[in-house]
């Protein structure tokens, strides 16, 4: 049998895109109580098959090497399921792909030679604590304040025996997907946090287990998310085109109607003031 020749140029054509050139402009702030500045960076090594994330951990490798500071940034399942990988890239939460999360965003997205503008969440209520890390405790303030059923000692009644209709189990699992990773407040002019909050709410009150406390839970979560400094919904609807598991702002709309409702039902927050702000 005759060997087939190789093709070298095929070869040397494959190994030149197995390497990617991009520029990095990186936000670098050392405390929230210093002034930040963009740092150019041209990491080396790079590939289609890299994660944005792995680009950024080559990166502080390579600036390691160098005796250099490494780039702050939060991470954690690299799954698209924690919500921690909070990034703005090139001025879009999350980066340019739609329906995922920054974890998910693999350098093919991008043309060799490319600048990229890498910064973090940009909002009143998240403040910057190091580099592209920033500080969202506000969300974990809505959750204290109603994210949560009270369940009486005693015992546990059988699932089966809570009828729950198709289309009711179905929003309220879309709702509960919101990761609550804060792209929508990222991207909101406003700064609102209503995407997050609305999906919290019909996330719970939708279900029979939320109903007894639907009413007090949209006014304490709602007066929550005002008091921690978040803007409010101006409806532009970039909440939605950012969020990565695409929730819709309808639901929105659902928990203004829930909290208008409520309030004429005579309800009020049931957190005080300090509470909601410590």
């Amino acid at each position: 049998m005759t060997a087939m020749p190789t093709n070298d140029s095929s070869n040397l054509t494959a190994e030149a895109q197995r390497h990617k050139h991009l520029k990095l402009r990186v936000w670098r702030q050392s405390s929230a109580k210093t002034e930040g500045a963009f740092v150019e960076y041209e990491p080396e090594g790079l590939s289609d098959d890299m994660s944005f994330l792995e680009m950024l951990d080559m990166l502080n490798e390579q600036l390691l090497a160098r005796s250099e500071d490494p780039v702050s940034f939060d991470h954690d399942c690299r799954e698209g399921i924690c919500g921690m990988c909070s990034l703005m890239i090139n001025h879009r939460a999350h980066g340019p792909n739609e329906g995922c999360t920054t974890c998910q965003v693999h350098l093919r997205s991008f043309r060799d030679g490319d600048t990229i503008v890498v910064e973090p969440w940009r909002a009143k209520a998240f403040p910057v604590v190091k580099d592209l890390v920033v500080d969202r405790a506000p969300f974990d303030k809505i959750i204290q304040a109603g994210g949560y059923i009270s369940v009486n000692t005693g015992g546990a009644p059988d699932g089966n025996a809570l009828p729950v209709a198709k289309t009711i189990s179905d929003t309220a699992m879309d709702a509960a997907q919101c990761i609550g990773c804060g792209a929508c407040v990222a991207a909101c002019k406003n700064g609102s946090a209503m995407l997050f909050t609305s999906a919290k709410i019909t996330h719970l009150n939708l279900l029979p287990q939320g109903k007894a406390e639907a009413d007090q839970r949209v006014v304490n979560m709602i007066t929550a998310h005002d008091h921690a400094g978040f803007g409010a919904c101006s409806n532009t609807n970039s909440c939605e085109a950012v969020c990565p598991k695409e929730i819709p702002v309808s639901f929105i709309a659902k928990a203004n109607r829930e909290y208008a409702w409520a309030l004429l039902k005579g309800k009020k927050p049931t957190l005080g003031q300090k509470e909601s702000e410590s």
